[in-house]
């Protein structure tokens, strides 16, 4: 789960990361106000998830009232399209007004999940800003790691060697160091699995803030956190991703037309996969889980039809725990509860198969079967392209 710069600034500045000053707006009115309040130049920011804002327009410097009014007028209501939105963009609803920084020097600071190692890596550079991921492609070698040990913890030496390996000037090391100390604690303390600060700065009057702030959270934590969970906001999302999680199903949008209904994330992935290789295009990935009832089948099938570009349905199950004749029963139901016009190709094995192919041939309807996942893959490419 991802949340808004604004609300990552307030958690991180709990455990003693400095931030600029700042405050929310949803209207120009408010936006002058909020500036009014801070006093001086401000920076009026569009709150949503996505990175490289300041490249698309969406980060803009005001000296005055009208500069203010004007950029929150060309914000708020406009879809803002960046390098990582993709073109749909993503709707801004709110503003954070936050006072102009005199930036001497700008640093980058990230924290991810190694999953591989299975630790905390630290990420930093003395190359912050907009062009970081040019820098990190580039320049590879100037990029920092430091890896965490879970047994310990981060470590005062390791944050101190972070410090001067950005090559900071002594007085700045003090005052970067409790930052750093105070993102690990943030992103440990709260399940984060990425927290990252482009540009953290360095003032001309010798102060360390951070400037922008990013945290995605690990959704299956997040019954622990439930003050993080708060902070969701479904506006951000892919509304298809939205309407599955809130049902239970793990579900991923794709820009396909090959809608895909499949138990195991494993056997998910391969479905893909094969898709891919019979050439044609996944709509979606989505895993029913190991114990999918009747209703669960009729459920994913709900979620799978809310994307308009689906034009074939490809059911693969390999049944272990769950029951081929279950998925077999949630299909026809499925069919006929929602009236589903459209190919639908169902493979199954495992488990009460053939109690599940039968149920499928004495259904009555015009359904495509296959016996393995390459055939089903060529019959669901096939049915889809017909069909468009």
């Amino acid at each position: 789960m991802d949340i808004h710069e604004y609300q990552a600034k307030e958690l991180l500045a709990k455990f003693g990361v400095p931030i600029p000053r700042g405050g929310l707006a949803y209207s120009p009115e408010q936006a002058t106000y909020r500036a009014s309040e801070l006093g001086g130049a401000v920076v009026v920011k569009a709150q949503i998830h996505s990175g490289a804002r300041g490249k698309a327009g969406g980060i803009k410097v005001c000296k005055n009232e009208s500069e203010i009014e004007a950029a929150a007028e060309s914000m708020l209501g406009r879809k803002l399209v960046t390098t990582q939105t993709g073109p749909a963009g993503k709707l801004v609803s709110r503003l954070y007004i936050e006072e102009a920084t005199n930036i001497d020097k700008e640093l980058y600071l990230g924290f991810v999940m190694d999953r591989a190692a299975e630790r905390i890596m630290v990420v930093a550079s003395a190359a912050g800003g907009m062009d970081i991921e040019e820098i990190s492609a580039s320049q590879p070698d100037t990029i920092i790691r430091v890896s965490v040990d879970p047994a310990v913890g981060m470590q005062q030496f390791q944050a101190r060697e972070i410090a001067f390996g950005l090559g900071v000037d002594p007085e700045i090391v003090n005052k970067l160091v409790p930052a750093i100390m105070g993102c690990y604690r943030g992103f440990r303390d709260l399940d984060a699995i990425m927290l990252e600060i482009n540009p953290l700065v360095i003032t001309k009057e010798k102060q360390v803030l951070a400037l922008d702030a990013k945290m995605s959270f690990d959704e299956n934590a997040l019954f622990r956190r439930p003050h993080i969970a708060e902070l969701r906001d479904k506006s951000q999302e892919d509304p298809r991703e939205t309407y599955a999680s809130d049902r239970g199903l793990a579900y991923v949008g794709l820009d396909g037309d090959i809608g895909c209904v499949v138990n195991g994330a494993g056997l998910a992935m391969a479905t893909l996969d094969m898709i891919k290789l019979a050439g044609g295009e996944p709509a979606n990935f989505l895993d029913i889980g190991g114990g999918a009832s009747p209703e669960r089948v009729t459920k994913s099938f709900k979620v799978v039809l809310r994307d308009k570009n689906v034009k074939a349905i490809l059911v693969n199950v390999f049944a272990g725990i769950n029951r081929c004749d279950w998925v077999a029963k949630g299909v026809v139901d499925a069919i006929k509860e929602l009236n589903i016009t459209m190919p639908v190709v169902v493979r199954l094995a495992g488990t009460n198969v053939e109690e599940g192919r039968k149920i499928i041939e004495q259904s009555g309807l015009t359904l495509i079967s296959a016996d393995t996942l390459a055939e089903a893959a060529k019959k669901a490419v096939a049915a889809a392209k017909k069909a468009a």
